[in-house]
């Protein structure tokens, strides 16, 4: 399938799913791929032949749904952001735990994919947070729409490439080898929760200190989808609490 007809047809779909075109700009080779794969898989002669498949298969829009979901993800994913969260936020949530008499902090990590996100917050809670509040825990809420990526999650288990942002100090500590694979030691593990939603239709209970929402509602989805997504996390989260989104994201950004 050329690029051009696959930019025509996912500018098309897009919007028809509740997702907007810019933000599938550089992923959209990924996507492309798996369109093509489907094709191939109905026997579909071109991209054409799938829009009218799905003008009659009503449930192929669930399965193209999933085509779209991207899936990048690497430890320590812009080191501006996690550097923060280690020096300053979760330092403030600590405390203002202390002042409320309690002894846990809750985060949610939404769009988990496979568990990068809320290993490395773990990661930077136990070695840079933790000695200064030994008696306040980290609990973390991860959830993810594909099961498949929180299979992998669950593992714990990363090739090398996806630690290339990791801190080299902290290697050792957190991973260890298996064969060409670090994997996540048990002290890393135990704070966190993994939970298979899609944020569109729901949300884990309970309310959060801080929600990590990072490349996912305020990249992909459309502003309607955004602002509901948006309205129902901030219900989750405390008064004092923390929303971190993506380092290039805004809130409702122009399809």
């Amino acid at each position: 399938m050329k690029d051009a007809d696959c930019v025509q047809f996912l500018q098309w779909a897009l919007p028809q799913l509740g997702m907007r075109w810019p933000g599938f700009r550089k992923v959209r080779r990924q996507v492309c791929k798996r369109v093509e794969r489907r094709m191939r898989h109905l026997a579909l002669e071109d991209v054409t032949a799938y829009r009218d498949y799905l003008g009659v298969h009503a449930g192929e829009w669930s399965e193209l749904d999933e085509l779209c979901r991207i899936s990048i993800s690497r430890f320590y994913r812009d080191r501006g952001v996690f550097d923060l969260l280690r020096d300053k936020v979760l330092p403030l949530l600590a405390a203002a735990a202390l002042d409320r008499g309690g002894d846990v902090v809750r985060a949610w990590s939404a769009g988990c994919a496979s568990g990068e996100e809320p290993y490395t917050l773990t990661a930077i809670w136990e070695i840079g947070v933790k000695p200064q509040y030994p008696n306040i825990n980290l609990q973390v809420m991860a959830t993810d729409a594909d099961p498949h990526l929180l299979e992998r999650a669950q593992r714990g288990c990363y090739r090398d490439s996806s630690l290339k942002d990791f801190p080299p100090a902290w290697r050792t500590d957190v991973f260890s080898e298996l064969g060409e694979q670090y994997c996540v030691r048990d002290r890393f593990r135990t704070a966190i929760e993994f939970v298979q939603q899609d944020i569109r239709r729901e949300q884990p209970a309970g309310s959060f200190d801080m929600i990590l929402c990072r490349h996912l509602v305020f990249t992909y989805f459309d502003r309607e989808r955004q602002e509901d997504c948006l309205k129902r996390m901030l219900a989750r989260l405390r008064p004092s609490g923390m929303l971190v989104i993506g380092k290039q994201e805004e809130f409702f950004p122009a399809s």
